[in-house]
């Protein structure tokens, strides 16, 4: 009988011991990337201008660092709010804690690096060493060039200013510790001539991120093929928009012209389009169809070329679902 228990004991003693050094090792040890870089941004009016472009059209800065206007069809950023952060995904919205986008503007920002903006926005991890949650795309960005995410990071030092008093982001136990495991090193890459259609185009699709929404996942793993669609995103108010289809399948963008595929982003840059107000339990889309549709018509219009090469895939999706 003692025999038995010596041995139990014995055996949560090590169960225990091997956890605390689980633990230690996560929080001490990961995320394993390297230090940041010792960088000094260039700020010219192009490089600026660049940053400008990427930040509020193509990679989406100024929308998920802003507070969005689900009132209004896509989510607009209130006015003013553009990189001031304050945006939350949290529970409600299937997500495993409480994630709050961060001011960007130097208000936030002034005490970083530019390597350490350039570690954050590629690979994940704060100038304290802390992994962020990747509903920041820091996985794709971290697939191009130097010279846009320098751009960006040039552009952020010349905006004002903006006061804000953000909660700090928390994520629940154990996806604390998983988080810290997801940063990884950069690939970055060359920019791709704009003549090579489908191999900038595809650059495009990485910098916009629509790989992140456009691909089914499942526990955080993607479980279908790449832009096939199907991927859930929840509303606080109960109701389920999916992802759609962007595969050359008639059930994804086969049925569109090149010319068709730019005018669905371009109707929301018309001057007679007023977007329009959206109740809660109506469909809604996390689409940033609004900010997206900046977008330059060449850039669009590669990212269509690339979408031809894709696999065709047999997803109808269906789009919205009200709450129950």
């Amino acid at each position: 009988m003692r025999k038995g228990i010596k041995i139990l004991v014995y055996s949560i003693s090590s169960v225990i011991v091997v956890a605390i050094v689980l633990i230690t090792y996560v929080f001490t040890a990961l995320p394993n990337v390297d230090p940041p870089k010792d960088m000094q941004v260039q700020i010219t009016d192009s490089t600026v201008a660049r940053g400008e472009y990427l930040a509020y059209h193509v990679m989406m800065c100024a929308d998920c660092h802003g507070s969005r206007d689900f009132t209004k069809f896509s989510g607009p950023p209130h006015p003013g709010t553009e990189f001031a952060g304050g945006e939350v995904f949290d529970q409600s919205m299937g997500f495993p804690g409480r994630f709050v986008s961060a001011n960007i503007t130097p208000f936030g920002v002034s005490d970083w690096t530019d390597g350490e903006l350039f570690r954050l926005i590629t690979e994940g991890v704060t100038k304290d060493g802390d992994a962020i949650f990747p509903v920041m795309p820091y996985h794709q960005f971290g697939q191009l060039a130097g010279e846009d995410v320098e751009a960006v990071i040039a552009y952020l030092r010349t905006l004002e200013p903006v006061e804000t008093d953000h909660p700090k982001s928390k994520a629940d136990f154990p996806f604390n510790m998983i988080l810290r495991t997801m940063p990884t090193a950069a690939q970055l890459v060359e920019k791709p001539d704009t003549a090579d259609r489908a191999n900038y185009g595809k650059y495009m699709f990485t910098a916009a991120a629509c790989a992140d929404c456009h691909t089914n996942f499942e526990k955080g793993k993607p479980v279908g093929p790449l832009a096939g669609g199907g991927r859930e995103f929840h509303f606080p108010d109960g109701s389920t928009v999916r992802a759609t289809n962007l595969t050359p399948h008639e059930t994804g963008t086969g049925h569109y012209t090149r010319e068709g595929f730019i005018n669905l982003f371009k109707r929301y840059v018309d001057s007679t389009y007023v977007l329009p107000d959206v109740k809660p339990g109506e469909f809604q889309t996390l689409m940033p169809w609004y900010m997206y549709a900046g977008m330059k018509e060449n850039d669009l219009g590669a990212i269509y070329d690339y979408l031809q090469t894709l696999e065709p895939y047999d997803n109808a999706v269906e789009r919205f679902t009200p709450r129950k």
